[in-house]
């Protein structure tokens, strides 16, 4: 067989994880219910957002719709481990983990579509979220390449570090009755992490709950890519911490990626026929 025949196997995974993950993301526009979910949720925030336009905050003239927005935008890259886990636990459930096990490079290239489907998610939900937000709500500074080149990086550090905990959270759970039950634990962070309100007028121990969470750290940091400087009075030190930004999001980024291969290897070593069945056995009973 000459070289030239030879298919390497990392490229071949890394292809076929990539073609999955973008049938999945197509699928995903085209199913009526899963485009609901992309439309509602940012439709949802802008509305909210409208309405808090004309709202001030404080004596400094910042208006929390303004302030709101980026911060939302930060919220999305977040809840992508919500998202993440919520796939890898339904398809846990109904085998299609399973089926991916039992195939050559199977699960490598399941999780690279994983990635890709729940990746690519996000940029569309940020692309309607951010381009009507832009024409909507004053008091963004959002021309210059420099704030562009703050949203990349936060957007790509931010995903790196939250999709890893979604597998880790996604490998925990083996229904997705019992998966629901991250939500509360989300939204009691998303609460106290100064997406709606600036962190500053909440309790100091509240301020320090907050700042060991990854999306604290993504809401700041697209502040500080779309707000104004003088934006930066109402936040802890009155500074907008790049660099704590980026060490926070990367420590979490390290923690998840060392986790998750080991987990997700476990989860998957424990997937048989029998224990799909016994599952949706226990599925259906519940429904009956």
């Amino acid at each position: 067989m000459s070289p030239a025949s030879l298919v390497n196997p990392t490229a071949r995974t890394l292809r076929t994880g990539w073609s999955r993950g973008l049938i999945e993301l197509r699928q995903s526009f085209t199913n009526g219910a899963e485009l609901l979910s992309h439309l509602l949720w940012p439709t949802l925030m802008l509305t909210v957002m409208y309405v808090l336009r004309d709202t001030a905050f404080g004596s400094g003239g910042l208006m929390l719709g303004t302030l709101a927005l980026p911060s939302i935008l930060g919220m999305n890259v977040a809840m992508g481990m919500v998202s993440m886990s919520q796939r890898l636990t339904a398809e846990r459930q109904d085998g299609t983990l399973l089926r991916a096990k039992a195939t050559p490079d199977g699960m490598p290239a399941y999780l690279i579509g994983k990635v890709v489907t729940v990746g690519g998610g996000l940029l569309a939900d940020l692309a309607i979220l951010l381009i009507p937000g832009l024409l909507l709500i004053d008091g963004l500074a959002a021309g210059g390449a420099g704030s562009w080149a703050t949203v990349s990086w936060i957007l790509l550090l931010g995903m790196a570090a939250t999709l890893p905990v979604g597998a880790i959270l996604g490998s925990a759970f083996s229904s997705a009755r019992a998966q629901g039950l991250i939500q509360l634990p989300v939204l009691g962070t998303i609460a106290i992490s100064g997406i709606f309100y600036p962190l500053t007028s909440m309790p100091e121990w509240v301020q320090w709950l907050a700042q060991t969470t990854p999306i604290y750290w993504l809401g700041l940091g697209m502040r500080s890519a779309l707000l104004p400087d003088s934006a930066a009075s109402v936040e802890i030190a009155g500074s907008w911490r790049p660099w704590e930004t980026a060490g926070v999001l990367g420590l979490w980024s390290v923690l998840g990626l060392a986790l998750a291969p080991p987990l997700l290897r476990r989860m998957a070593r424990r997937e048989s026929g029998s224990s799909v069945t016994e599952r949706r056995e226990r599925a259906l009973h519940r429904v009956g």
